[in-house]
């Protein structure tokens, strides 16, 4: 997909110079195929382009990339683990790209206080690590965890498996470092679980995507260690009867249910088909599927489970059911789900969508949206999956079987005006996890209170009156 919009012009070399004297030349890139792996991404949907790519390994050293930048009104690209699925970390105008990889240090590791400071290079999979480690749990978790970094997180307010119980990434910290487009640094950070001194200016630079700052670090929650954790995999018939599933859990596992995931046949079929070692857990087939997971500070959580599934099935809710009964057949079933997004590009183009709309509305939106995508295209193959817990569904279309991907995908905003009518007709929102960045930018004055809009571009001016930050993306 491309971006239309006049390419900047790259940086004179003197200027280059003083960017490469900042990092040291060892991580300054100027070469076509060093950089190629920071203008595209895993779902080769953006392509973007850059003369230079710094990749700073101190909060300092980004504050003088910064503040040269905004002198000589350079635009910055920032980029943490390239994994977002929006374009906002994507240079599409020739921008400078500034990686923050290198900054991956974790700086503290407070116990009593339940906290851990990392920067913003810090991969989320090593800062779940480091935490179990000192026996807690750092609970973001999203199927990029292995890639991903703690600033593109926070930066994206990423939502990931486990929003039901712990909630997004907002939820998750205290504080942040953050540098400003003129070069200050702005030190948030705070162990603090109270603190009512003014404006929370945290959570300005939280979801706004690299446009109003950079995330250098941030001082994250941690939690106590589930003592237990049940996995199971159920089959059912209808999404509805997968809320009502929802429901009883809710009330026989209070505040341990961590997980309720709702997947599709097709969604299932597809990871099935062209995952790796990807197997049903259930021996026949169903229309719909919920992956659920209980974490409890005591071992009951088994005999909670199993209290659960005994009321789905007497009910007539629940179709058939399997427990994990080892950590392998645990990782099994979520392998399963982290395989959906995957396994849909073998399948052809795909229209991606990250709603949400309220919990009770999700079956009701399913089904409308199924019915306006399948009339607007016929043939089209609707594969929906998500966090049926917290309302946010990954409502993806792939092409009719045979047609021309390219075809498919030119409509991709067709597709959306019709997603998008119902989702705000329900109440809804067309980003529940994955951002704005250029994807849904153009259609986000449409959807977003006039007044809002008003108030973010103000505060975009006043933190970054040159424009430097992220340009294009969001607003």
């Amino acid at each position: 997909m491309n971006v239309s919009q006049p390419a900047a012009p790259p940086p004179p070399a003197e200027l280059i110079a003083k960017f490469r004297k900042i990092v040291g030349d060892k991580y300054a890139m100027t070469d076509t195929a060093d950089i190629a792996p920071y203008v595209t991404e895993e779902r080769d949907l953006f392509h973007g382009r850059s003369p230079l790519v710094l990749r700073p390994g101190s909060t300092a050293e980004v504050s003088a990339i910064c503040k040269l930048a905004n002198e000589h009104r350079i635009a910055l690209v920032p980029q943490g683990g390239n994994t977002g699925l929006v374009g906002g970390q994507t240079p599409h105008h020739g921008e400078v790209v500034v990686s923050l990889r290198r900054l991956d240090r974790i700086r503290d590791v407070d116990t009593a206080s339940n906290t851990m400071t990392c920067e913003a290079g810090v991969i989320l999979q090593v800062a779940q690590q480091r935490a179990a480690e000192v026996d807690r749990l750092f609970p973001l978790s999203l199927g990029a965890e292995g890639s991903c970094t703690i600033g593109g997180n926070l930066s994206t307010n990423a939502g990931g498996t486990t929003a039901l119980a712990y909630g997004v990434a907002r939820e998750m910290a205290l504080g942040v470092e953050v540098v400003l487009a003129d070069g200050r640094v702005l030190n948030l950070l705070s162990k603090l679980k109270k603190d009512n001194t003014g404006y929370d200016l945290r959570n300005l630079f939280i979801g706004a995507e690299g446009t109003l700052g950079i995330v250098t670090a941030a001082t994250l929650r941690l939690f106590p260690k589930p003592r237990a954790i049940e996995t199971a995999f159920v089959g059912l018939a209808l999404p509805a009867q997968a809320l009502k599933l929802l429901q009883i859990s809710q009330g026989l596992a209070a505040g341990t249910l961590t997980s309720f995931e709702l997947l599709s046949e097709i969604s299932v079929d597809f990871s099935i088909r062209h995952g790796i070692d990807v197997r049903d857990p259930l021996q026949g087939k169903h229309r719909w599927y919920v992956l659920m997971e209980l974490s409890s500070p005591r071992d009951d959580a088994r005999d909670t489970l199993e209290a659960i599934l005994t009321k789905g099935l007497d009910h007539g809710i629940v179709d058939d059911a399997v427990i994990a009964a080892s950590l392998s057949q645990r990782q099994a079933f979520w392998k399963l789900r982290d395989e959906m997004s995957a396994a849909q590009k073998p399948e052809g183009g795909s229209i991606k969508h990250d709603i949400s709309v309220p919990v009770a509305a999700v079956p009701d939106f399913i089904a409308a949206a199924d019915a306006a995508v399948v009339k607007l295209i016929p043939g089209a193959r609707p594969v929906p999956f998500g966090h049926l817990g917290d309302g946010n569904i990954h409502y993806n279309v792939s092409q009719p079987v045979g047609a021309d991907g390219a075809d498919f995908l030119g409509r991709w905003h067709e597709v959306n005006a019709v997603v998008f009518d119902i989702v705000l007709r329900m109440g809804g929102s067309i980003s529940a996890e994955h951002g704005i960045g250029v994807l849904k930018r153009d259609e986000l004055p449409d959807v977003k209170d006039k007044t809002a809009i008003a108030l973010m571009r103000q505060i975009k001016a006043m933190l970054d009156p040159n424009g430097i930050m992220n340009p294009g993306k969001v607003l």
